[in-house]
């Protein structure tokens, strides 16, 4: 599997990006796709996920209503749309895929793409 994700840049906060991360490499039915951010010196974090057969997401508590995660099956792309953004939401973004085992929360991420970089400034 591979997978490239594109769209990040330079917002002003209280802006609106969507980052886009196209999959190749393998038919996606039972597996999900995820968006993760890393802040310079922070841990890598789960943002958003989704179940690419049934379409179940999850999103972190702390992005809940701000952030959305979708996909299209035919470009075979998971899309994140991040709307009223903050200088805290700056950070690389990745996408990853793993098997959608039992939950979103449990997911093995297999697969990840290389990130891109969104810089919120005030």
């Amino acid at each position: 599997v591979q997978l490239q994700a594109s769209g990040g840049g330079l917002v002003q906060a209280g802006g609106s990006l969507r980052l886009s991360c196209a999959i190749s490499g393998r038919a996606m039915s039972n597996y999900a796709v995820g968006w993760f951010h890393q802040a310079p010196g922070q841990k890598r974090e789960v943002v958003a996920s989704i179940n690419w057969s049934t379409g179940t997401t999850y999103y972190a508590d702390s992005l809940k209503g701000r952030f959305t995660i979708s996909r299209d099956y035919a470009k075979n792309t998971v899309y994140l749309q991040m709307n009223n953004l903050t200088p805290e939401d700056t950070a690389v973004y990745y996408c990853a895929a793993g098997p959608a085992i039992v939950s979103l929360v449990t997911v093995r991420w297999d697969y990840w793409g290389q990130g891109t970089l969104l810089t919120v400034s005030s």
